[in-house]
């Protein structure tokens, strides 16, 4: 059995990538499984919320300690849990926000050996903060603050400008490429990113 391709859609919060999934989901020629990062952070945070409902830190902790200590874990279990899914044979659709060196680097690590379709879901600042706003279940600014980090990316297997298509089309552009055989070479051909030390 060969292993499952993985579909890694990389963008911006608010760049459409979970609505992309949703629909490559729903079609009927291949069979994919859904993995965003976004449910790995809401399931950590509801168990914390709900094991303890009266939870109150008594000092600050900054967001890069934070990070360090919470959120890098979840996302080397995230692309673990990928792989994992890749190796069992199944089609999965990551989507998720590259958006530093060191994050780029494990998730490098983690499928440079998976048939790996890198697609950068692409939007403008202008439109990730309209967005932002009409959906207010994000933090505003969040898309901005990641837009510089997120594409600097440029080597992609493929494209698609959410502003220019809908969901569906862009989904149907995912599935002519897959459908073309054409080889996913742009992940394997990538090299790790120096890490800059905060």
């Amino acid at each position: 059995m060969k292993q499952g391709m993985i579909v890694l859609l990389n963008g911006t919060s608010s760049s459409g990538k979970t609505s992309i999934s949703i629909e490559l989901v729903n079609q009927k020629e291949i069979l994919f499984h859904h993995l965003s990062i976004d449910d790995f952070f809401i399931n950590y945070n509801e168990f914390i919320d709900k094991k303890f409902p009266n939870f109150k830190p008594t000092r600050e902790v900054e967001d890069h300690v934070i990070a360090q200590i919470i959120f890098d874990p979840i996302l080397s279990m995230y692309y673990s849990t990928i792989k994992l899914f890749s190796e069992m044979g199944l089609n999965v659709i990551a989507d998720t926000v590259i958006d530093n060196d060191k994050r780029f680097n494990e998730c490098l690590d983690a499928f440079s050996d998976q048939p790996t379709l890198f697609i950068g879901v692409i939007c403008s600042k202008e439109e990730l903060i309209r967005r932002e706003q009409i959906r207010g279940d994000r933090q505003i600014g969040l898309a901005s603050s990641q837009f510089d980090k997120v594409y600097c990316f440029n080597e992609y297997d493929l494209e698609v400008n959410t502003e220019e298509l809908n969901p569906i089309e862009c989904a149907e552009k995912i599935l002519s490429f897959i459908k073309s055989d054409q080889e996913y070479l742009v992940f394997k051909k990538l090299s790790k990113r120096n890490v800059s030390i905060l």
